[in-house]
This record gives structure tokens, sequence and C-alpha cells, in this order.
């Protein structure tokens, strides 16, 4: 299946950030609007309580599940929204390192952000995607 994805990286700005400055998909694609994945198991308990990583890789898998569900996979993914409940910058990074490297080398446009509370108890990462597809 062709990708509709094209991430586009900017030499006119910096090359310490992890990922793409821009991303683009053709009018012919079909958007996929993702909610927010949290880390949830199936029962809707909380995974890894107190754990930045493991919430993060939790909601990376629950990303996954739903991105199959829409016909869809990491790589068809346009862009991300990171949300950590943390004041802490290192918080942060650590989600974020977790989140990026699920994606590896399509290192998408994304927005990294702390925020005060998630909407679950003892939530502390959720991710949010928009996704392209071109059905054959």
């Amino acid at each position: 299946m062709p990708r509709a994805v094209t991430l586009i990286r900017s030499a006119s700005l910096s090359d310490v950030a992890e990922y793409a400055y821009a991303a683009t998909a053709p009018a012919e694609a079909r958007l996929i609007f993702l909610a927010g994945a949290c880390p949830l198991n199936r029962d809707g308990s909380t995974a890894a309580i107190g754990d930045f990583a493991g919430q993060a890789a939790k909601a990376v898998e629950n990303l996954r599940t739903a991105l199959a569900d829409a016909g869809a996979e990491l790589e068809d993914v346009v862009s991300t929204r990171v949300l950590v409940a943390s004041q802490r910058q290192e918080d942060l990074v650590t989600a974020w390192g977790v989140v990026r490297d699920r994606f590896g080398g399509h290192d998408v446009p994304s927005t990294l952000m702390g925020v005060t509370v998630l909407g679950y108890k003892d939530q502390l990462v959720e991710v949010e995607a928009v996704a392209a597809v071109i059905d054959s």
C-alpha cells in the first residue's frame, strides 16, 4: 500500500528537534483523527501507575490498536500531540523518549506538552494523533 504521508524537514530551522517540522498528505488521502490514546488496560484500569515511560509505552500500544482498527499503522501518522501530567521537564522527556523510539524513523511533527491533570485516575500520559491513508 502506498504511503500518504510525506515528512518535511527544514534546513532553515534548528536540527535539534527529534522530529520533522511538517508533514503533508495528498487531497485523496483519508484522514483519521484519533482520540488521545490513554495508558488503559483492556479492563479499563490504568497501566503502569506512577511510571511515565510505562504509561507512554501503553499509550502508544493502544494508539497502534486504534490505528489498526481504522486501517492504518504508525507509519501513516501525520502528527502527534503528547500530553504529560507533570511540571517536571525530565518527566516530559522520559515520556517523549518512549514515543519517539516507538515511531522510529517515522519522526512525525509532534508537540510535547506538560499539563496539570489528565482524564483517568493515575493517568500521566496521553498520545493524540492524526493519520492519513490512501485506500486502494
